[in-house]
């Protein structure tokens, strides 16, 4: 069964993606989006350049693995376990600097800011031999998204879960900013 992407889905695609890029929160080619209707996954094309999707770079599968999935984002294997454990219905994973610089120097993200603290609480960072793409990715990722709405991937960046692509990139960005408030701790002046 293939759907066809709505305008409004398709736009919600193309402005998280932008925004990633924007923000800087993923290179030109990297990060990767998702959406679960049912049980079919609709998810960024491999090397798709997520500051400039189009309809071609939004690909469709199933929730367990099929044919379709050729093309699909190599990441689909932690996609698909995230939605197999938790109620997910989009996830965002990016390659946000500040992140991934905190997940190589702490096994736990705590927040200092009163936002984060609110809203993600402490973030968990997780650790895979193979980071990109494994099974063994997938299933520490999709452990720690049953209690958290988003988690760190040592060396390799957050992956959070919404209702909506918006809602997980909120996640990210919110991260984010609370790692550039920790690093800047880290190197100011202590009095």
């Amino acid at each position: 069964m293939t759907m066809m992407i709505s305008e409004e889905l398709f736009a919600s695609f193309r402005e998280t993606g932008r925004d990633l890029f924007l923000t800087g929160a993923i290179s030109s080619h990297g990060g990767n989006l998702s959406v679960r209707i049912g049980d079919r996954i609709l998810i960024t094309r491999s090397g798709s350049m997520l500051g400039r999707l189009t309809h071609a770079d939004i690909v469709e599968t199933g929730i367990d693995a099929c044919p379709e999935d050729e093309g699909c984002s190599r990441e689909l294997v932690v996609h698909r376990a995230i939605y197999h454990a938790t109620d997910a219905r989009a996830i965002v994973h990016a390659h946000t600097v500040h992140t991934i610089h905190r997940s190589l120097i702490s096994d736990v993200i705590v927040a200092l800011d009163s936002e984060s603290k609110a809203i993600l609480g402490d973030v968990p960072v997780v650790s895979a031999e193979q980071a990109i793409a494994s099974p063994e990715a997938a299933g520490v990722l999709s452990a720690a998204l049953r209690e958290k709405i988003v988690a760190v991937l040592r060396t390799h960046g957050p992956f959070a879960k919404g209702a909506t692509l918006e809602e997980a990139f909120y996640h990210v960005s919110c991260l984010e900013a609370s790692a550039k408030i920790l690093d800047l701790m880290d190197a100011g002046p202590r009095g």
